[in-house]
């Protein structure tokens, strides 16, 4: 059994009211979430906060999922929206703006290298500096090991727009790590 199907069979009961297998949900998926959240935030307790309002929803709403995506993809999109909202509560600008020409990249090879790197608090450093809609791609793709298709539908954009802030996240962490690292 996949971990999709496992999460798909858990989520039927929990609309059905199953605390037990609410908490084998919250157990499947607690770390992954928390982790993708506290790295937009950079806050361990606004993190630890947006985490349970995202299991409250999945809570309240498991009735809703349509089945149309994999679970985590439907999981991690209620994260990245209510993440969202909340930094646009605290900075009032908005985080998906982007100005970029529609350009495609499709190979993650070149950060997959960069991630392997021993400098990794060069890349944790350069990672904290991205735009918000850029550090939630490259997360998806590299530490969630997500598809561009799913990126797509978690962050609600077309998946050239995932590509395009794929490209320009790469750029960005290319230029960051090469100041600091005094390439």
């Amino acid at each position: 059994m996949t971990e999709n199907d496992t999460a798909f069979s858990l989520l039927k009961r929990v609309s059905k009211g199953d605390e037990t297998a609410f908490a084998d949900f919250y157990n499947l998926f607690e770390k992954r979430l928390y982790l993708f959240i506290k790295s937009k935030l950079n806050d361990s307790f606004e993190a630890a906060d947006i985490l349970n309002e995202t299991f409250l929803e999945v809570w309240r709403k498991a009735e809703t999922f349509e089945g149309r995506s994999k679970v985590s993809t439907w999981l991690f999109g209620i994260a990245y929206y209510k993440t969202v909202d909340r930094m646009r509560k605290k900075t009032d600008i908005p985080m998906d703006s982007d100005n970029f020409p529609e350009t495609v990249d499709d190979s993650p090879d070149a950060m997959a290298c960069l991630l392997t790197a021993e400098k990794s608090d060069h890349i944790k450093f350069c990672l904290d500096t991205l735009k918000a809609v850029h550090r939630a791609v490259m997360q998806l793709a590299f530490f969630e090991d997500l598809p561009y298709s799913e990126i797509a539908v978690i962050v609600d954009c077309p998946e050239n727009t995932v590509k395009t802030r794929m490209f320009h996240a790469k750029q960005a962490m290319k230029r960051c790590l090469s100041n600091r690292m005094g390439g």
